[in-house]
């Protein structure tokens, strides 16, 4: 594995590790972050994927955009499509006043996150 990608890793498993610390808070949990930090996990795996199989990438939060990126060189994972897309909500839309997730969108975060990092790391 290349070193980028390693670092891309590596910063995704923090997000992990803050988005399950964040879900077993018992008062007054902030399932916004547990949400924002889920996406952030899948979003760094995209990209260390991306950077192991050498296909430049600009910023973006859009997990859709990544995902076209990859689906070339990767067709089966075109049925995280729709799970992508949800997740990709919690990116900005949810940092700011108007949208706030509740437990069961944070619990479903946390799902959709273990079952996308776990495809995605059979592929890097």
């Amino acid at each position: 594995m290349k070193e980028l990608t390693k670092e891309w890793i590596k910063k995704a498993e923090k997000d992990v590790g803050t988005a399950r610390r964040e879900s077993e808070v018992q008062v007054d949990a902030n399932w916004d972050a547990v949400c924002f930090h889920a996406q952030q996990a899948v979003e760094k795996y995209l990209k260390g994927l991306l950077q192991e199989s050498e296909i430049s990438f600009s910023k973006t939060h859009d997990l859709s955009v990544l995902l076209d990126l990859l689906l070339p060189l990767f067709p089966d994972l075109s049925i995280l499509r729709d799970d992508l897309e949800w997740l990709s909500a919690f990116a900005v839309e949810f940092r700011y006043p108007g949208e706030e997730a509740v437990e069961d969108d944070a619990r479903y975060a946390l799902e959709l996150m273990d079952r996308i990092l776990s495809l995605l790391t059979q592929k890097i």
